[in-house]
């Protein structure tokens, strides 16, 4: 009998991915407050990096991937348009 090993022993999961990166995505939105930067385009990033964390945690954790159904729809959405409207709010504002 032979002895099968596994090669993804200490391989990190897509879930321990994806964590990281939201973790990564807050500290940055973090730095760019305790930093001060203001302004339009740091007001933009901000606002992108939290629509990206929106769409992630909507695919990934809540099992929307992969699925053609309302829902997933319904989650892009609501993240899409009041992101479209707060960016023409910002845009038109100043």
């Amino acid at each position: 009998m032979q002895k099968t090993h596994n090669r993804n022993r200490y391989a990190l999961r897509p879930c321990t991915v994806i964590y990281i990166i939201l973790v990564s995505f807050t500290f940055i939105t973090w730095l760019i407050g305790k930093s001060s930067l203001t302004g339009l385009g740091f007001s933009l990033v901000v606002l992108g990096i939290a629509l990206i964390k929106g769409f992630m945690i909507g695919d990934y954790y809540m099992g929307l991937r992969g699925i053609n159904s309302i829902w997933r729809w319904v989650i892009i959405l609501w993240l899409f348009i009041p992101g479209c409207l707060i960016t023409w709010a910002f845009v038109s504002a100043g």
